[in-house]
């Protein structure tokens, strides 16, 4: 497994040119569906991304079967039923902060709007989202964001008989925690 993190964390570096990078192999990707029968939530610390300083573009890769629930059966479910992980086995991001060039990062929190083309279950979309951009400490950059999908939107369908069970929207809350490439 650590090995497939490894993989995608090249890829990852390798679409993204030469500059002043920063990456990270343990970022958190949280997500939360909410409906009145249950709350669904799943966790994923394998993030792999990058962010280049120089230019403003950032990768994301998200390995599905590392997203990990409170209930063994819901997450078999997710895998084998939803997002398909051995067909799907990724989820990847790829885009440009915004208004890089005015961007000016400090320990206090930098509002940055990012676009660029998420595809998950093999479908890819342009998004925008909201986020914000610190910088603790030299050599240290963290990315907090939270937005929200549309299963439809990527084509996930949710069988008839649990439908009142999960969203049909899901939040997204992403926390990364990059430090400087030597």
């Amino acid at each position: 497994m650590k090995k497939l993190v490894l993989v995608a964390g090249l890829i990852c570096l390798g679409t993204i040119g030469f500059g002043q990078k920063y990456m990270t192999r343990t970022g958190i990707i949280h997500f939360f569906s909410a409906t009145t029968v249950e709350n669904i939530e799943a966790l994923n610390n394998q993030a792999s991304s990058v962010i280049n300083m120089e230019n403003g573009e950032m990768a994301f890769t998200i390995l599905m079967k590392a997203f990990s629930f409170e209930k063994a059966l819901m997450q078999e479910h997710f895998n084998e039923k939803y997002v398909e992980s051995e067909k799907f086995p990724k989820a990847t991001f790829k885009g440009m902060i915004q208004n890089f060039a005015s961007l000016k990062l400090s320990t206090k929190p930098t509002d940055v709007t990012i676009k660029g083309q998420l595809t998950i279950h093999g479908v890819t979309k342009d998004i925008e989202v909201k986020g914000t951009l610190t910088e603790p400490s030299a050599g240290k950059i963290t990315g907090l964001s939270t937005f929200s999908i549309k299963l439809v939107d990527y084509n996930i369908e949710v069988p008839s008989a649990v439908k009142n069970n999960i969203s049909e929207t899901i939040e997204i809350k992403v926390k990364m925690n990059y430090e400087k490439m030597d």
